[in-house]
């Protein structure tokens, strides 16, 4: 096993998951498995108990695992399916001691930071590594590990001695640091100063690591006067001087690895025999076709973490998924549901019609998971608007339940509807808490993980999108669920539940038939989105945003489409046409168009 460690220094923020990712991509496409393991040295056990606002989302996996968001990063870049056990928190690491010493395994000996915290660190490391996580048999070839934090951060004093120990136990051959690192610009005439990154360098060897490979953040490209002089105070040769400059989008930066001859440094260091050139055709192509897009469409993204993008990052990255595969330049407007709400009228007038005026140009609306009840209304307002207008609308988690709730007041009549999250004693609880799912603990209590969503029908969108009939595989992280009680009433008002839990008490799946596109989810569709390989649900809603719904339902182009072919459960008709298909003659029909 050879591992690949990426650390970061100077200030946190560097990009340090994209580095990580873009390196495992650019070793995949030279032929190696590539696993992945983030480091947090945070005292959480997990991070599902963490604030978006604080930590970003929280990212979901196949396991139920709550862990950083760029563990999303690795799954999205890579293609591969990780555990919980890929995300090692402070919090994880000491808890297994503790449990180790309360079983007598330590013989009565004092259990301490050095060797105890230490070896279990890097033991977790080998454990993990040799988890098959490409859906292939044996171990990778090559683990990538980033350290969160910067150096000299307290708290991650346990982790960089276990990594310096590392590097001993597993042979330097098998053992290549990447420090990354800001290189800033300061004066008029833009001098690139090297000062912050030969401070950090010189603080990891410090501790006993010494960098192979520099991964340098800057704004415009390194000059070579700049490399040389980082490599003269840092001690690492200057073509061992990665510049991940400021790019037009991150599938560049591969690119950036690939062409600064990045893999054959990793190569060499790692000694591997021979360096074949990466297959990265894909990731170019996908790099320049995100550049040159240029027709718009407008997603207004109603939530109430709007002021950080991280909060909903996958998310977006779904949304770009899938604009990217319907050759739209996708343009997401933040609205903050609690500017829509009518007290923002009196309290924040210019907020409020700006808000308004922002979801009303929109050509779709999305509204994201979340807890708690600010701006509840806000987001009722909103999908009530895209209700009775026709646009285009997905809703996820929360949004599929308030979608239920709007309902249930304006078409049921029943004003006072609500979840019993907002409102306990609703006497119309459309969303009601679920009854395994504990309330007195917090984390790891949510329905979370991979599960079965059994679609109800094959003449509903949703099908058609995902081309599947009988089930689909996604991942949930909630506690509240549609009040199985109110269903038949719903229904009979016309909206329909056309995917449920393997019990059919669990509503997973509505839509309003008659509308261009009214999708709700209990799931979260956004984590097992790819590039190359769009959310279905996102798919749609960006479709039917940018008006392809009917051409790609039908498999043409054509205005006048034939009857939708529907692919048989888990495998494709004989008949039907592939999503790739049908994307490629959208593309090719809108290019055309232009």
């Amino acid at each position: 096993m050879k591992y690949v460690v990426v650390t970061g220094g100077v200030v946190s923020g560097l990009g340090k998951g994209v580095t990580a990712s873009s390196i495992g991509v650019v070793l995949k496409a030279c032929g190696l498995r590539v696993t992945s393991i983030k480091i947090d040295p945070y005292l959480n056990t997990d991070a599902g108990t963490m604030s978006p606002f604080e930590h970003g989302e929280v990212f979901v996996l196949d396991d139920g695992g709550e862990v950083d968001l760029d563990l999303g990063n690795y799954e999205r870049f890579l293609d591969v399916t990780l555990t919980r056990d890929n995300n090692i928190t402070t919090g994880k690491i000491y808890q297994s001691v503790i449990e180790r010493e309360r079983r007598g395994d330590y013989l009565g000996k004092t259990v301490q930071v050095v060797p105890h915290i230490t070896d279990c660190i890097q033991d977790w490391i080998e454990r993990v590594a040799r988890v098959p996580v490409d859906g292939l048999a044996g171990t990778a070839d090559v683990c990538v590990i980033e350290l969160g934090g910067t150096v000299g951060d307290i708290e991650s004093m346990p982790f960089i001695e276990a990594l310096r120990q590392f590097q001993f136990r597993v042979g330097r051959d098998n053992f290549c640091l990447v420090h990354v690192s800001l290189v800033p610009v300061l004066g008029v005439v833009g001098e690139q100063k090297t000062k912050p990154t030969q401070h950090s360098v010189r603080e990891l060897r410090a501790y006993g690591l010494t960098p192979h490979l520099l991964a340098c953040r800057s704004a415009q490209p390194l000059k070579q006067a700049t490399k040389e002089k980082l490599s003269q105070f840092c001690d690492v040769p200057a073509d061992h001087i990665l510049n991940i400059h400021d790019v037009s989008n991150i599938w560049h930066v591969p690119l950036l690895l690939r062409d600064q001859k990045g893999h054959i440094a990793i190569f060499n260091k790692l000694n591997l025999s021979s360096v074949p050139p990466p297959a990265l055709e894909s990731w170019a192509t996908r790099a320049a076709r995100c550049d040159n897009l240029s027709v718009p469409v407008k997603i207004a993204m109603v939530g109430k973490y709007t002021g950080l993008s991280d909060s909903y990052l996958s998310v977006l990255k779904a949304l770009q998924h899938a604009s990217i595969a319907c050759s739209r330049k996708l343009v997401p407007e933040w609205v903050a549901a609690t500017d829509l709400e009518e007290r923002a009228k009196i309290e924040r007038p210019d907020e409020h019609k700006a808000a308004w005026t922002t979801l009303k140009r929109a050509d779709g609306v999305l509204v994201p998971g979340g807890f708690g009840d600010r701006g509840i209304q806000g987001k009722i307002l909103a999908a009530s608007y895209a209700r009775t207008n026709g646009i285009p609308y997905l809703g996820i988690c929360l949004g599929m339940q308030i979608a239920v709730v709007e309902f249930a007041r304006n078409v049921l009549g029943l004003d006072d509807a609500n979840s019993t999250e907002f409102d306990s004693a609703t006497p119309h609880p459309c969303v009601v808490f679920m009854p395994e799912v504990s309330k007195t603990h917090m984390g790891g209590t949510m329905r979370l993980g991979a599960r079965k969503t059994l679609l109800q029908t094959a003449d509903c969108i949703t099908a058609k999108l995902y081309q599947k009939e009988l089930f689909i595989d996604e991942r949930h992280r909630h506690r509240y669920e549609v009040n199985p009680e109110m269903v038949e009433w719903l229904e009979t008002a016309g909206l329909r539940f056309v995917g449920k839990d393997e019990t059919g008490r669990r509503m997973e799946i509505l839509e309003l038939p008659g509308h261009p596109y009214y999708v709700g989810v209990q799931f979260h569709p956004e984590f097992k989105s790819r590039p190359g390989k769009p959310s279905a649900v996102f798919l749609g809603l960006i479709l039917a945003a940018s008006g392809q719904m009917d051409s790609y339902i039908s498999g043409s182009p054509s205005r006048n489409p034939p009857p939708p072919t529907v692919v048989q459960a888990d495998s494709v008709s004989s008949q039907a046409v592939s999503v790739s298909e049908r994307l490629e003659k959208l593309s090719m029909s809108n290019t055309g168009v232009r």
